[in-house]
């Protein structure tokens, strides 16, 4: 299974609102949790060993401007991969995270059409481009395949070196 739901909402965390942290919060980190959970006991129930992969973010181990709530929500489903990994494993079931930079998608036009944010996205990223869809396909094909069949828990960075410091 491959999770590649999640929605970021831009604001300081002074301002955010209660509706943009559930909002954020409900289909970041409770869908992610919830649908795992069902996947995962049908795989158990059937005896079928095999992947279950969340698209993360890199910042689930990073901070950032106007992210808290987004923030905290990928640094939740990193936590909830690790717990699921270690709870899980003796079905042979795997769960993993991969953990892109900005992508640069409709749904993230928001980000690249602010100077102020796409320079500071920019600073950050050691390759010195933002991510494109097709980045992340490779990683997650590697956690799909037996390739990586003693890979569980972790994640895997597709971030440009943001995260190297």
């Amino acid at each position: 299974m491959v999770n590649c739901a999640g929605i970021g909402r831009h604001s300081k965390a002074l301002d955010t609102t209660e509706e943009d942290f559930d909002f954020v919060a409900d289909v970041n980190w409770k869908a992610a949790h919830f649908v795992s959970g069902a996947v995962a006991k049908g795989m158990i129930d059937n005896g079928i060993k095999g992947s279950i992969i969340h698209i993360s973010s890199q910042m689930g181990h990073v901070g950032g401007i106007d992210r808290s709530v987004y923030c905290g929500s990928k640094h939740a489903v990193e936590g909830m991969v690790k717990s699921m990994a270690i709870e899980w494993g003796e079905h042979g079931l795997r769960v993993n995270t991969v953990c892109p930079t900005f992508i640069r998608t409709p749904l993230t036009e928001v980000t690249f059409n602010d100077p102020e944010k796409i320079a500071w996205v920019m600073s950050k990223i050691k390759l010195g481009r933002v991510g494109m869809v097709e980045d992340i396909m490779g990683a997650v094909a590697y956690l799909a395949t037996d390739a990586s069949s003693l890979v569980t828990g972790t994640s895997i960075l597709v971030d440009g070196g943001w995260t190297a410091g």
